[in-house]
């Protein structure tokens, strides 16, 4: 394949799923030896870009209002100017300005255009767009489904699932236990301290994450007669004081206050996971991917959740035992206790590594200039 120069188009590069992916194949592009240029109005993350030899273009393409509907023509200049073979949309207001852009232009000399469906968003006109693509990632098949589902007028030959993926080296296989880990934990989070089972909740402070249930369950365990513990990094951030009350004084009145952390989000995540015996995803809404199932098992550790989305798909697939019929509390805990039980099994997870993402995805983009080659 000819060197190509592939633009990506995003809201910003703060942080979160799409930035990362947005990211990881610009880092393919380059190692491959084509040209990444990612278009956003910039952020904290646009250093690492850059630093992986890839160019950013900064341009408010994911504000709310009329007036960024002008960067249309904003980037029709620049995919001229820099002879650009694939625009990769990977959001909706961006996806909308690239769309209207390309529609009109002569289709002999326009790029080819490509989106990725990341989440669940409600559907609507507004997130049609997402699949409005020459061709359309999924980054599951509860993706797909959702798409064909919702919007039955695509086609589903243009439709390509490709995961999310993980950098196994980021998140290498730890013993079970792993005494150090733990002690590592529990000298940040005295809660922690202690000789029974470790769970490990990560996620945002938000109610969609399920920490209610993950009281509910340790609960259980402990009622039980198990000195389990649970740790919920990533639940204390800031604006999100009042619900952090609100989960103390559950757990307060649960009788379990003292064996809980709720933390900031860790910096050294695959560490936690080591540190953990079972870890849990409870979101209380389905997720497009799950990418803490993964990540998880990777470390070796057995991950119990809600069987539906992409965490069901998953889990389904990689560790059965671990899927849940969605909130039913009696088969949590009982799925989750048989888990502790035993040493988490081997699981092969390299279908989701990050290098199999970013193959696919530079597949896709060969594809569609294979197909202007033969036109």
């Amino acid at each position: 394949m000819r060197r190509l120069t592939v633009m990506q188009l995003l809201p910003k590069l703060e942080s979160g799923g799409v930035e990362r992916s947005t990211l990881e194949v610009a880092e393919a592009l380059v190692r491959a030896g084509h040209r990444a240029i990612v278009v956003s109005a910039g952020g904290r993350l646009v250093p690492q870009l850059v630093a992986s030899g890839a160019e950013h273009i900064e341009l408010a393409i994911g504000r709310k209002s009329p007036s960024t509907l002008r960067h249309g023509f904003t980037l029709r200049r620049l995919w001229a100017e820099h002879s650009v073979d694939i625009v990769h949309a990977r959001s909706r207001l961006p996806a909308w300005i690239g769309l209207l852009a390309w529609r009109g232009m002569d289709e002999a000399t326009r790029p080819r255009f490509v989106t990725t469906v990341h989440g669940l968003n409600s559907p609507s006109r507004y997130s049609a767009v997402m699949t409005r693509g020459e061709r359309t990632i999924c980054v599951s098949r509860t993706v797909r489904d959702y798409v064909l589902e919702h919007y039955p007028d695509t086609d589903p030959d243009k439709l390509r699932i490709i995961a999310r993926g993980i950098d196994p080296a980021a998140f290498p296989h730890a013993p079970w236990p792993d005494p150090q880990a733990r002690a590592w934990a529990a000298a940040r989070h005295p809660a922690l301290a202690g000789d029974g089972p470790l769970l490990l909740l990560p996620g945002r402070g938000t109610r969609l994450k399920g920490h209610a249930d993950a009281l509910a369950l340790l609960a259980a365990i402990r009622a039980d007669g198990r000195d389990a513990r649970l740790w919920l990094p990533g639940a204390r951030e800031a604006g999100r004081e009042a619900y952090i009350v609100e989960l103390e004084q559950a757990a307060q009145q649960l009788g379990i206050g003292e064996a809980i952390a709720f933390t900031a989000p860790t910096d050294e995540i695959a560490r936690a996971y080591a540190a953990s015996d079972l870890v849990l995803q409870l979101s209380r809404k389905p997720e497009a991917f799950g990418r803490t199932v993964v990540e998880a098992l990777s470390c070796g550790r057995a991950v119990v959740g809600w069987n539906y989305g992409g965490v069901g798909e998953l889990l389904t697939q990689l560790q059965p035992r671990g899927a849940v019929a969605p909130f039913d509390l009696q088969a949590l805990r009982a799925a989750a206790c048989e888990l502790l039980t035993q040493a988490p099994a081997a699981v092969d997870t390299m279908a989701f590594s990050l290098r199999a993402m970013q193959e696919a995805t530079l597949a896709v983009y060969a594809e569609l200039v294979d197909a202007s080659h033969r036109a």
